[in-house]
Parts: C-alpha cells; sequence; structure tokens
C-alpha cells in the first residue's frame, strides 16, 4: 500500500482509474482561507500501469472550489506523476461518469424507438450523422485554421437535408421546411455577424477559449468560433419551427381545398403566433438553465443593473439568445408563405391536368 498526498503534477502524466474501497479518516481543516473536508481514502487501482494495487491519497489538501465529498465504491480518475525528487505522486482529477452517461443514453434510446417507433429510429441515425460530422468535419476543420463561420454554413448543408428527410421523411412538407430553414439560418448568421460586431464581442469569455488560444498562439479566430456556435446552435431549434409551420399549412388546405392564399396564410400564421410564443419561452428558459450561475451575478449585486449587463460575459449570452430567437420569429412567417405559395400553387395544377 503507498499513501501519497493530493498535489499539483508537473508533468509525464498517467491517468489511472480506481474505486474507493475505504474512507480511512475525514476532518475539517482551515486550507488558505476556506474550510476544506479533509479525506484520507484507499483506492483500489483498476486500471493502469499499478492495475490491482492499493494506494492511498487525501484528498481536499488543496483549495478548490466545490470540493467533492467521497464515498465508499465512488469510481476515481486519478493522476499520478512525479514530484522534483522523482517520487510518485497521485492526486484525483475526477469522478468517472461513463455508467450515468450510458443509462441515460439507453434510456433516451428506448423512450425514442418504442415511443417514437420507425420515426424516432431514423432520428437517432440523423442524430448520429450529426455527431459524425461535427467530430469528423466541423471539429477538424476548424481546428487546422479554417473559417469557423463558413464551415458551420456548409456544414449545415449536410446536417440539415440529412435530418429533415430522415425524421420527417421525402415530401414537399420537408422540402418546404428545408428551404425555409436555409432561409432562416442565413438571416441568423447575418444578424449574428452583425451584432456581435456592434456590441464588440470577442469569445474569450470562457476558460477554453483562453486556453485555445494560448496554446496555438492566436491560431483560432475566437470570435468566429463564436458566430459558428451561434449557427449550429439555432439549427435544431429551427428543425421544429419550419416542419410544424408546414405542417400546418398543409393540414389546413387538405381541410380546405377552396381556401385562398391570403385567408390559408392568415390562418397558419394565427397557430404559428402561438407557436412562436412557446418556442420563444422554450429557448430563452434553455439558454437561462445553462447561464444559471452566471444570471446569480444579478442578484445582491451593488453595481447597476446597466453595469452588470455590459459585461461581455454576460453581453454574449444575451446576444446568443436574441439573435437566435430573431431567427425562430423569422422562421414562421417565412415558412407560412413558402407553403402557402406552393400548396395552393400545386393544388391548382393538380386540377388543371
Amino acid at each position: 500500500m503507498r499513501i501519497f498526498a493530493q498535489e499539483e503534477s508537473p508533468a509525464n502524466q498517467e491517468t489511472l482509474e480506481g474505486k474507493v474501497i475505504e474512507v480511512i479518516r475525514e476532518d475539517i481543516k482551515l486550507v488558505g482561507e476556506q474550510q476544506n473536508l479533509i479525506q484520507d481514502l484507499e483506492i483500489l487501482i483498476t486500471k493502469g500501469s499499478l492495475k490491482d494495487q492499493k494506494i492511498v491519497i487525501q484528498a481536499g489538501s488543496m483549495p478548490l472550489a466545490g470540493q467533492a465529498k467521497y464515498k465508499v465504491g465512488n469510481r476515481l480518475l486519478i493522476t499520478k506523476s512525479f514530484d522534483f525528487e522523482g517520487n510518485d505522486v497521485f492526486y484525483i482529477s475526477d469522478f468517472i461518469r461513463r455508467r450515468a452517461l450510458l443509462l441515460v443514453f439507453i434510456i433516451f434510446f428506448i423512450l425514442a424507438t418504442v415511443i417514437g417507433k420507425w420515426r424516432g429510429i431514423t432520428s437517432l441515425i440523423g442524430l448520429l450523422i450529426s455527431f459524425i460530422v461535427i467530430f469528423k468535419f466541423i471539429l477538424p476543420q476548424i481546428y487546422n485554421g479554417q473559417d469557423p463561420v463558413l464551415i458551420a454554413i456548409a456544414a449545415s448543408f449536410i446536417i440539415l437535408p440529412v435530418n429533415f428527410f430522415l425524421s420527417h421523411g421525402f415530401n414537399r412538407k420537408t422540402t418546404i421546411a428545408l428551404i425555409s430553414t436555409f432561409i432562416a439560418l442565413i438571416i441568423t448568421g447575418i444578424l449574428a455577424k452583425f451584432f456581435v460586431d456592434f456590441a464588440h464581442l470577442t469569445g474569450f469569455t470562457s476558460e477554453e477559449a483562453g486556453f485555445l488560444q494560448i496554446t496555438k498562439k492566436g491560431f483560432f479566430n475566437i470570435k468566429g468560433i463564436l458566430l459558428a456556435g451561434i449557427i449550429i446552435g439555432t439549427l435544431g431549434v429551427l428543425d421544429d419551427v419550419t416542419v410544424s409551420q408546414s405542417a400546418i399549412v398543409q393540414q389546413l388546405k387538405e381541410s380546405r381545398p377552396k381556401i385562398g392564399k391570403k385567408e390559408l396564410f392568415t390562418r397558419s400564421m394565427n397557430v404559428g403566433k402561438d407557436h412562436i410564443a412557446s418556442m420563444i419561452n422554450t429557448l430563452i428558459l434553455v439558454y437561462t438553465g445553462a447561464a444559471l450561475p452566471l444570471l446569480l451575478l444579478f442578484i445582491d449585486n451593488p453595481q447597476p443593473f446597466q453595469e452588470v449587463i455590459n459585461y461581455e460575459l454576460i453581453s454574449e449570452e444575451i446576444v446568443r439568445a436574441l439573435v437566435g430567437s430573431s431567427g425562430l420569429i423569422l422562421a414562421v412567417p417565412i415558412t407560412t408563405f413558402l407553403a402557402t405559395l406552393i400548396f395552393v400553387n400545386y393544388k391548382r395544377s393538380q386540377k388543371t391536368k
């Protein structure tokens, strides 16, 4: 059994996996300016060069935010490194979360296939293709220095048709929705470009962006990555809006074959307005949930509201949410207009034959 303290690691690291088999000691101590839970943990190494060996690590000896409390049975990632004298040093780097991720994926897969049936299966295939495009095309191209915005737009010409036709079938309704999505996406991209420049957003609000810039010495276009993120993030929401609105126009036309263009457009937009309201609420709440720790800055803050929202960290989220919502709103009249035009003219051409 080896005993090592949890310390920062220099280089030449190895990542091990282990399981807590005993909590030897727990104590509360003052570390820096905060009270930390200090735990001596006996860990059985389950993967790596020390497999089947037991070590003891002292967790909590460094002043870290969100210090975890470990329990027997916890599976952990452990970093093995060396101190300046060449001795082994171990520290806990994170929990192993693969089991939880696998379980939630299985639940998601079962729900999609059992309830969605064939459409659910084809949607999963579309999702898989989207991930392949992201990890095999978008990320490598951006990593190699290509323009993130152009890459995001090019990828959308692959992702959108595949997902639309796999999820909704090859039909006139889906084609209208696809064209409308491309138009709304282009407008969203233009709005995003304008307001990112107008608000002087740099994209350096996250640690990851700063880390990329440091490691690659300015190789990446961080502002472009911000724009590409807004475009990609809007894709999925536009899918729901344009397909639904196209279906509404189709159903109204089929139920009332003699309805005119103006009335068809008006009635479809009446339904679309409700859809807009619900989707805006959904989108804003999604952004709110993701940025909840950030929004806590508004609570009991001595600075005025107009100063708080001026921080780039907050301004970026506001621009992201409102630009995405604007594209969503515009997608409804665009889809309704195209669907009205095509379905009415198609029915007339059918009659003349």
